[in-house]
């Protein structure tokens, strides 16, 4: 059952960031109402936006008072507190730590594989390339190991674990990293994609190199 606020939650950010869109991704199956706030091309130096989060990162979620960052924690109090029943986290020790490490995998060797790889191709920011594509394919072979044998990465359900690790997987071609050589992989994504409220990232197509 999901507890529906009583105001429109406001979310700062961009379609086209993963940590953006892992919070859309539960906003819509939850079924609560947001808008989203374009954040300004630089967050670094807007005064209203650092009031929000110091550390200049989107994106950031505010709830009346609430001003919350960091995509996985808002993704954590959204899920405790409109859908506490929802199953998204576990009070079960072991699933809970499943959730928690496929967390930090999104946070880790996502962030600094396949999402770097994509920024460096599609806004031509900052990464070491090379590194970041080896940290994918490490990645994305040991995922394809791992849902060989399973429906969703931490339990036998959807859970906040493939909500954050979906996007920048479903995008990583746009990186230059290609999903071919993962077939377990690709029927994971279809799953997340089947489920009631999924709506897409919109793909972005990296610039020609002249």
């Amino acid at each position: 059952m999901t507890t529906t606020p009583t105001r429109t939650l406001t979310l700062h950010g961009t379609h086209l960031s993963g940590h953006v869109h892992r919070v859309e991704l539960l906003l819509h199956m939850l079924g609560l109402p947001y808008e989203l706030v374009a954040a300004p091309p630089d967050v670094r130096a807007g005064a209203a936006f650092l009031a929000m989060n110091p550390l200049g990162q989107i994106p950031v979620l505010q709830d009346g008072d609430l001003a919350l960052a960091d995509s996985n924690a808002i993704l954590t109090y959204l899920a405790r507190r409109y859908a506490p029943a929802g199953g998204w986290l576990s009070d079960d020790p072991v699933e809970a730590a499943e959730i928690t490490r496929w967390l930090s995998v999104a946070a880790g060797e996502l962030r600094f594989g396949p999402a770097t790889a994509r920024a460096a191709a599609l806004w031509n920011m900052d990464g070491d390339v090379p590194r970041a594509h080896a940290i994918a394919a490490r990645l994305l072979a040991f995922m394809e190991q791992h849902v060989a044998t399973r429906t969703f990465l931490a339990a036998g359900r959807p859970t906040l674990a493939d909500l954050a690790c979906y996007g920048y997987v479903a995008h990583a071609p746009e990186g230059g990293v290609a999903l071919d050589a993962y077939p377990a992989v690709q029927a994971w994504l279809r799953r997340v994609e089947g489920l009631p409220g999924f709506v897409p990232m919109p793909d972005s197509t990296p610039p020609e190199r002249t």
